[in-house]
């Protein structure tokens, strides 16, 4: 799972099998490691009782929380990413976006995308 995060945007993207696994599971988790003990965890997860995209973050772990019924859509079809924004205490938004992960058009050196999703525009090259 790839996490990207700018100002107030939360952007997730998931391979094949993290899909697989959230779908059947109910969430999947990820992490990125910077010594001395210190981690910043991410999970992705489905709700059934939640209606809109949310995220939050305590204790070290970015939460996405996916609503059940979306999440079931967005396996079942060609649909490419779950959108939602997030009002904030202050006013603000957080835009968040969870998508599905593709192969790249042009293979990069030393990049695995053996579990991407194959791309949209075309058969991968030499991925």
């Amino acid at each position: 799972m790839k996490l990207r995060i700018l100002d107030n945007s939360l952007r997730l993207r998931v391979t094949q099998t993290e899909l697989t696994t959230i779908a059947g599971e109910g969430e999947s988790k990820a992490s990125i490691e910077f010594g001395g003990g210190a981690a910043l965890h991410y999970v992705l997860s489905a709700d059934e009782s939640i209606e809109n995209i949310e995220a939050t973050y305590a204790d070290d772990v970015v939460s996405v929380r996916l609503p059940a019924a979306k999440l079931r859509e967005w396996t079942a079809t060609e649909l490419v990413s779950l959108r939602g924004e997030q009002d904030l205490e202050d006013g603000s938004t957080l835009s968040i976006l969870v998508e599905k992960d593709f192969a790249c058009l042009e293979p990069r050196e030393g990049e695995d995308e053996s579990d991407m999703f194959p791309h949209p525009e075309g058969v991968t090259k030499n991925c």
